[in-house]
């Protein structure tokens, strides 16, 4: 959709990046990588959909508190907000794009023949929701805005065989740098996390009484996720970075928790234990349960004084 055909109301679809730069104002130096300066005239439409990877980096301006999840504990310097291709993004109900700050477009197409393709998945926080975003203090913002500042230099390169080999680079060094600030933010909001974390648990434990164990119904990430109010991606990332283990692990050892209760407290078999907390079978069961206390489910009579 290029000038001229755009609707009040409706989500502008950027396909390329080439019409994303005709459409917001911004001289195109590369047909699979830009980045935009954001200081442009309102769309009239109230959403923006990218078909290539985005990063916007969200200048603070009057009447933006509260950007995208920012709360009174994290950093207010700048947002930054990562898009996968195909994505939808609405900053407000008055923006489809914040009126102060730059994009970084790139398109998948880019990346071919280079290390990033291979692993540019591991930057989970492309999944996040908008409202997950990082919020970077003004030493942060600085890193960014220089990490921004060679990626254009290097678009300003004629283009030749190197082109895309430095510029995947320049963008993975953005993307190392932003996964170290989102350590960062985790430790500056490690209050909210472990509050998070223990209503994590409540809804674990409420899910092993509904008996939808013993039907063979596991939680999934997403579906925790979803009770939160997260995205599947950031919950996993948050359990992992405080606890150190994946929610299947989490949930197990919950469940072994259980186990000991059960078989100490309710005079429970081994396979009625099994049953009713989800294991595939009685087997397994013992095999998990030995490996992690130390006996097995038919030796197993309460904790040791």
């Amino acid at each position: 959709m290029g000038k001229g055909q755009k609707k009040p109301g409706k989500t502008l679809d950027f396909k390329t990046v080439c019409e994303c730069c005709d459409c917001l104002g911004c001289r195109t130096l590369h047909p699979l990588a830009s980045i935009v300066n954001l200081e442009q005239p309102d769309l009239a439409e109230d959403a923006v959909k990218f078909e290539f990877y985005a990063v916007l980096v969200i200048e603070e301006y009057p009447g933006g508190c509260g950007c995208c999840g920012r709360k009174y504990y994290d950093y207010s310097e700048a947002t930054m907000v990562f898009l996968m291709p195909g994505e939808i993004f609405r900053l407000g109900r008055h923006n489809a794009l914040p009126p102060k700050g730059w994009l970084l477009a790139f398109h998948p197409d880019l990346l071919l023949s280079t290390t990033l393709k291979s692993h540019i998945g591991n930057y989970t926080f492309f999944s996040y929701h908008k409202e997950e975003a990082l919020h970077l203090s003004r030493c942060e913002t600085a890193t960014v805005t220089c990490l921004l500042e060679r990626i254009e230099e290097e678009l300003h390169h004629a283009i030749d065989t190197h082109t895309g080999t430095i510029l995947s680079r320049h963008i993975e060094l953005l993307l190392d740098y932003c996964s170290r600030f989102y350590e960062r933010q985790f430790i500056t909001r490690e209050n909210k996390n472990k509050a998070l974390l223990g209503k994590l648990d409540i809804l674990l434990r409420d899910y092993m009484r509904s008996g939808r164990l013993g039907r063979g119904q596991l939680p999934s990430a997403s579906y925790c996720a979803a009770e939160l109010g997260l995205s599947a991606a950031y919950l996993t990332d948050l359990l992992r970075y405080e606890t150190g283990r994946t929610l299947d692990e989490h949930f197990c050892v919950m469940r072994l928790e259980a186990a000991k209760r059960m078989l100490a407290e309710e005079g429970r078999t081994p396979r009625e234990a099994a049953f009713s907390l989800g294991f595939p079978n009685v087997q397994y069961f013992s095999f998990v349960f030995k490996k992690v206390v130390g006996v097995s489910p038919g030796e197993y009579h309460g904790p040791r004084n």
